[in-house]
């Protein structure tokens, strides 16, 4: 194992135009002002702000962050990546645009690895990732850790915190181009928020969340969301109610056949 092997990862939003470039990462240096994963990250809005209250000793700290985004990500086309990532112990190259006209994809970002919160949410996914295979749909974890962190990680017992044998691919941000062109990356702390974005099989941005550091994301939700959308895709003449789940009844989205749903519930 090298550790100067190189970390590549590369993003554009048209997935006919790929750059390509290559940045050595022996190491990743961890910010002294990352705090994120322990408490709630202070916001640096101005005290002049109508947000700001009156100075007082009890002032309360705003889960407020700085997460860049300049375009509205749903329903255009996924930023494209190629990167370095680990999955079933070994080094991979995983590129988003590979999925097109193949499979639905959940990408997910998160922190850190060896951290708490993250654990239990990938090792949920990857606890049923037969589920989404089920349903032609494909998982990928990111953060901006390298990969060597990653295969220590899954290396790693999960009694010990670790993760344990995935089932899908953990991929390396080293270079945090992935997380800033989804619009997760907290630029301060050089890590990623907790965003999930469902991309369908054209390569488009169909559903996301953001969560902050301390929030985990429920599988079941995601996988309903995920159906969802895969059944409008299917039955472009309808629309899915709140909490619509596979198998419940759907919606016509005009005025009279949204009264046959009404009247029936």
């Amino acid at each position: 194992m090298a550790c100067s092997a190189a970390s590549t990862a590369l993003f554009s939003l048209n997935p006919k135009s790929y750059s390509s470039s290559s940045l050595a990462s022996p190491s990743l240096s961890i910010p002294k002002s990352f705090v994120g994963l322990r408490k709630p990250f202070q916001s640096a809005v101005p005290k002049s702000s109508s947000l700001s209250r009156s100075s007082s000793s009890h002032a309360r700290k705003s889960f407020v962050v700085r997460a860049s985004s300049e375009l509205p990500l749903v329903g255009n086309v996924a930023p494209d990546f190629e990167a370095e990532a680990v999955f079933d112990q070994e080094f991979v190259k995983v590129k988003l645009s590979d999925y097109i006209g193949k499979k639905y994809v959940i990408l997910f970002f998160y922190p850190l690895d060896f951290t708490f919160v993250c654990p239990t949410e990938i090792t949920a996914f990857s606890d049923r990732h037969a589920e989404f295979e089920a349903i032609n749909t494909e998982i990928l974890g990111v953060s901006v850790d390298s990969v060597f962190s990653h295969l220590a990680w899954v290396q790693t017992d999960r009694k010990s915190g670790g993760l344990g044998d995935l089932n899908y691919p953990l991929v390396s941000d080293v270079t945090k181009s992935i997380s800033k062109s989804y619009g997760v990356l907290i630029p301060d702390q050089g890590v990623a928020l907790r965003g999930l974005f469902i991309i369908d099989k054209e390569g488009v941005i169909q559903h996301s969340t953001i969560n902050n550091l301390a929030i985990g994301r429920s599988v079941d939700e995601t996988k309903r969301t995920l159906q969802a959308l895969q059944y409008v895709q299917e039955n472009p003449d309808e629309v899915c109610p709140a909490g619509w789940k596979p198998g419940e009844k759907s919606m016509k989205p005009d005025p009279k056949g949204s009264k046959e749903y009404f009247s029936a519930i």
